[in-house]
This record gives C-alpha cells, sequence and structure tokens, in this order.
C-alpha cells in the first residue's frame, strides 16, 4: 500500500516581476508582526494601522510647530511694540533737547554766549 506524503508545490524557475512597490508588503515582510502580536491579530490590518499611526504623528508634530510659530510671533509683536515705545520717547527727549533755549542752557558751561543782537548783512559795491 502506498504511503501519504504532502506533494512539494511547484514553483516556476524564472523571477516575478513586481508592477509596482506597495509599502504594505514590504512592511509585511521585513517586520514579523505575527510573531509580535501573536497569531490572533489579522496581520493584513497592521500595516494600515502603522500607516494611520504615522500620519497621526506627522498631524501632531505639525500642530506643535504651528503653535511654536504662534507664540514666537507674539513674543515678536511684543518687542516691537516695546521698541516703539522706546523710540517715540527717545524722539521726543532728542526734540526737547535741540531746542534753542535748550541748547544755550548746555553751553553757558563752557563760556559760549548766545548772540543778543541779529546778524548784519554785508554788502559789497562793484
Amino acid at each position: 500500500m502506498g504511503r501519504n506524503s504532502f506533494k512539494k508545490p511547484i514553483r516556476p524557475t524564472g523571477k516575478v516581476k513586481k508592477s509596482w512597490f506597495n509599502p504594505f508588503t514590504f512592511m509585511e515582510q521585513r517586520l514579523d508582526v505575527s510573531g509580535l502580536l501573536g497569531e490572533n491579530v489579522p496581520v493584513r490590518l497592521v500595516p494600515p494601522f502603522l500607516y494611520a499611526a504615522f500620519l497621526a504623528m506627522i498631524y501632531i508634530w505639525s500642530n506643535h510647530q504651528a503653535e511654536n510659530t504662534i507664540r514666537k510671533i507674539d513674543r515678536m509683536q511684543q518687542e516691537v511694540e516695546d521698541l516703539r515705545a522706546d523710540v517715540t520717547t527717545l524722539e521726543a527727549e532728542y526734540m526737547y533737547a535741540s531746542k534753542q533755549s535748550e541748547v544755550a542752557k548746555k553751553i553757558q558751561p563752557l563760556g559760549i554766549a548766545e548772540i543778543e543782537e541779529p546778524p548784519q548783512k554785508i554788502v559789497l559795491e562793484k
């Protein structure tokens, strides 16, 4: 009588060409998901889950970067307002210090006096 045995599958000898790259198939081949999670988890659902988790991480990072940018903008606006107030104060002080009476007070200790009479026009005859 004959023995029962398993038949070996017939495989083609040539290489099979892939028409395009599938990232989910690549992840299934590289990651041993069934070994990590056990046999009860449907392996075909893990790559889309990982893809969705990756997109969620990108979304969270993007929101974090946007909030940091908004904080920087608020800080810079406050700094600009402070500098604008400083410039206005300095302009007012400069305008006050450049008045004729204030200049006369500042040069009096140097011994320079303000002219009391108006300047005279010199006219030459030809």
